[in-house]
């Protein structure tokens, strides 16, 4: 079982208030992706080798909204619920250690699109994938069998799409060869060419 670090762990105000709990993913998400996207009009540049099944840019954004929504909300309701000193000392055990695993598996996300795009690093993108998708099948394992069986539920649908993204993150590296720079340089250039048009 994990531990509960208390430095590691977002406060129990942002799990205990619904909208910061579902908010907060969503803001740092949007603004984690806004900041390493290149602009619209110069994603045709990227032309990087993707793997079959790929599905277009624009389906992206919806779906990690949903997930960074659903997590934030299990996230919610497993702490609000799991730390009630109405339960078993070992019921809060399991949602406090939850709740920093939650709070590392939210950094981790966050690293993937810097080390993809703008570092270079698919295959350090592709290990952050997998082991976010191993961080979060056993989260939902910890929350859904011993706090809240919602609670687990409710990331499953993030599980799934993590196991998806891994195989999108190794498959796009691989079939480049594992560099990443004619994106790389299209994306400085996208960024330098719309700060030129401000």
């Amino acid at each position: 079982m994990t531990t509960y670090i208390p430095t590691l762990t977002l406060p129990d105000v942002v799990f205990n208030n619904l909208s910061s709990s579902v908010l907060l993913p969503i803001a740092l998400g949007s603004a984690v992706g806004y900041s390493t996207k290149p602009a619209t009009q110069h994603r045709e540049s990227l032309t990087l080798n993707q793997p079959p099944l790929r599905p277009p840019a624009a389906v992206f954004p919806p779906v990690w909204t949903a997930l960074y929504g659903l997590m934030g909300y299990a996230a919610h309701r497993a702490i609000s619920l799991g730390t009630s000193p109405l339960n078993t000392t070992e019921t809060i055990a399991a949602a406090r250690h939850g709740a920093t695993l939650y709070t590392i598996q939210l950094g981790i996300n966050l690293a993937w699109m810097p080390l993809f795009y703008s570092l270079n690093r698919p295959i350090l993108a592709t290990v952050d994938a997998a082991a976010l998708f191993g961080i979060n099948s056993y989260l939902a394992w910890l929350w859904g069998t011993k706090v809240d069986k919602l609670s687990g539920w409710l990331l499953v649908p993030y599980v799934a799409w993590l196991g998806f993204a891994t195989y999108l993150s190794f498959g796009t590296g691989y079939l480049n060869g594992w560099d990443l720079s004619a994106a790389s340089a299209a994306l400085r250039g996208a960024k330098g060419e719309g700060k030129k048009d401000a």
